[in-house]
C-alpha cells in the first residue's frame, strides 16, 4: 500500500506499508508497535489498550518518565535540550533487544516534532542512520492526530498552542521523512472516531 498524504486528501484512515520491514507471518504473537502524537491526544490510553489485547506484550513508558526515574530534571515547559535528551532516550529504548513484544509510548518522531515546533531543523537534530536503525525495529507506527472530535471529547491539554504546532509538525515529518529514517516502517494514521482507534489498529495488525 502506498502512502497517501492526508494534508492533500483527508482520510479517516491512512495506512502506509511499503518496504519489507513489516512481516505479518508471526501475526500478533511477536510485535513491536509504537504510538506517536502530540500531548493530550490519547496515546497512553491506546498503548495500554493494545497491550491488554496483545498477549505477552508490555508497554514501554515514554522517555519523559524513563528519564525522570533516572533523576533527570525537566524544565516546564521542557527546553530544546530536554527534547534532545528524550529523543536520545527514545532511540535507545527502541533499539533495546530486551522488549521483543512491546508497545512504545512515543518514538523519536515525537521529539523531532517538538524540536521542529520550537524552530529547529529536524534533519540536524539526530544522526539519521541511528534513527533509521531504531525505526527498523518496529512492525507498526501508529500516529494519533488532532481531530474535531478529539478537541470536543478529550480533556483540555496544557500548552494548547504548542500541542497544535507539534501535531502539524509530526504529520509533516512522518510523510516528508527528512532523515530518510522511517520510509520502510508501516504507518497507521488514526484520524477517525476515537472509539474506533483500538479496533482499527487491531484490524491492521491482523490483516
Amino acid at each position: 500500500m502506498l502512502a497517501r498524504d492526508p494534508r492533500a486528501q483527508p482520510e479517516s484512515l491512512t495506512v502506509r506499508a511499503s518496504g519489507a520491514a513489516y512481516d505479518r507471518r508471526e501475526g500478533r504473537e511477536r510485535m513491536r508497535i509504537a504510538v506517536s502524537g502530540t500531548h493530550g491526544i490519547g496515546k497512553t490510553t491506546l498503548a495500554e489498550a493494545l497491550c491488554a489485547r496483545l498477549p505477552g506484550h508490555v508497554m514501554v513508558d515514554e522517555p519523559y518518565y524513563l528519564l525522570e526515574d533516572q533523576g533527570y530534571e525537566f524544565g516546564f515547559p521542557p527546553s530544546s535540550e530536554d527534547y534532545r535528551a528524550m529523543l536520545a532516550c527514545s532511540v535507545r529504548s527502541l533499539r533495546s533487544p530486551s522488549t521483543p513484544r512491546a508497545v512504545f509510548d512515543r518514538t523519536p518522531l515525537d521529539y523531532l516534532a517538538y524540536l521542529a515546533a520550537h524552530g529547529a531543523d529536524p534533519s540536524e537534530q539526530a544522526d539519521a542512520s541511528t534513527v533509521r536503525l531504531a525505526f527498523a525495529t518496529l512492525d507498526l507506527l501508529i500516529i494519533a492526530v488532532i481531530t474535531p472530535e478529539s478537541e470536543r471529547v478529550l480533556p483540555a491539554a496544557e500548552l494548547p498552542g504548542l500541542r497544535s504546532r507539534v501535531n502539524d509538525a509530526l504529520l509533516e515529518l512522518v510523510y516528508d521523512d527528512p532523515l530518510d529514517a522511517w520510509k520502510d516502517t508501516p504507518v497507521l494514521e488514526l484520524s477517525g472516531p476515537l472509539d474506533d482507534r483500538l479496533a482499527t489498529a487491531l484490524d491492521v495488525l491482523e490483516s
